[in-house]
């Protein structure tokens, strides 16, 4: 029942500065440049807000979500009980389905 997630694609530092430079100097909208790359159109405005504050410190680091191996147990564990709840409710639901009389 659960779907795997892709993988976050993680792309270097010089990418993401070639990137932005790339679509501050060309003619082409951003949706262009994007899509040339494969990336979303946001994140390369992202990705130009992160250079324009923090210039060289730009890129440096791990962001975002932890891996899942690297959560704290109860993280997991809140996710975990999330989802068994998830399924109480669709089994409830099914249960209160197939319960009723089909004369």
């Amino acid at each position: 029942m659960t779907r795997k997630r892709k993988p976050y694609k993680t792309y270097t530092k010089e990418f993401k500065a070639e990137a932005v430079k790339l679509m501050e100097e060309s003619d082409r909208s951003a949706a262009e440049i994007a899509l040339e790359l494969g990336v979303r159109r946001n994140q390369l405005y992202k990705w130009k807000e992160q250079l324009q504050a923090k210039g060289e410190q730009a890129f440096s680091g791990q962001r975002g979500r932890p891996k899942k191996e690297n959560q704290s147990e109860v993280t997991t564990l809140r996710q975990e009980n999330e989802r068994l709840k998830e399924e109480v409710e669709i089994l409830k639901k099914a249960t209160a389905y197939f319960a009723k009389d089909h004369s």
